[in-house]
């Protein structure tokens, strides 16, 4: 693949919270979906920023965890974004300058439109990451209220010990 695009590795339905939700929602959301980083939109759809896992677990272990949100983490720090047509090394360097494993991708309103992981490189780098995403027209939609399932329970709702 000549010069490849960041749209060619990203997720283009990640699981998100809006910047209202707490950070006990967020972290079941993060749980349960088996990502490592987890979006943040605000109402208008712009991407407000990303949580990552090992931030969300020391915020949600604190003992000011009643009435946090979302937002209260994202936007204590600037958050760097990502457009689906950059190419894979300018990604790759700005994950790099920035010491980050996770880029929101956003059109040019800052609408979410997709993530890139550093897991999404690694992926692709073994041959196991083939789509080539179509970017869509609308914003990402908040993931909430309908939750993935939890990560102990079967397809068929038998919860494994």
């Amino acid at each position: 693949m000549e010069n490849p695009v960041v749209r060619s590795l990203m997720d283009t339905a990640p699981y998100s919270v809006g910047e209202d939700e707490t950070l006990l929602m967020a972290w079941e959301v993060l749980e349960r979906s088996g990502q490592r980083a987890l979006p943040v939109v605000r109402t208008d759809g712009c991407c407000a920023g990303v949580l990552d896992r090992a931030e969300l677990a020391v915020a949600c272990a604190g003992a000011a965890l009643s009435g946090q949100r979302a937002r209260d983490l994202v936007h204590s720090r600037r958050t760097v974004r990502i457009h689906p047509e950059e190419s894979l090394s300018h990604a790759a360097a700005v994950m790099s300058q920035e010491d980050t494993d996770a880029l929101p991708v956003t059109d040019q309103h800052g609408q979410l439109v997709g993530l890139l992981t550093a897991r999404d490189y690694v992926a692709a780098a073994a041959g196991l990451h083939h789509h080539v995403a179509a970017v869509s027209e609308k914003p990402a939609q908040v993931t909430l209220p309908g939750l993935p399932p939890h990560p102990g329970v079967r397809e068929r709702g038998i919860v494994i010990p």
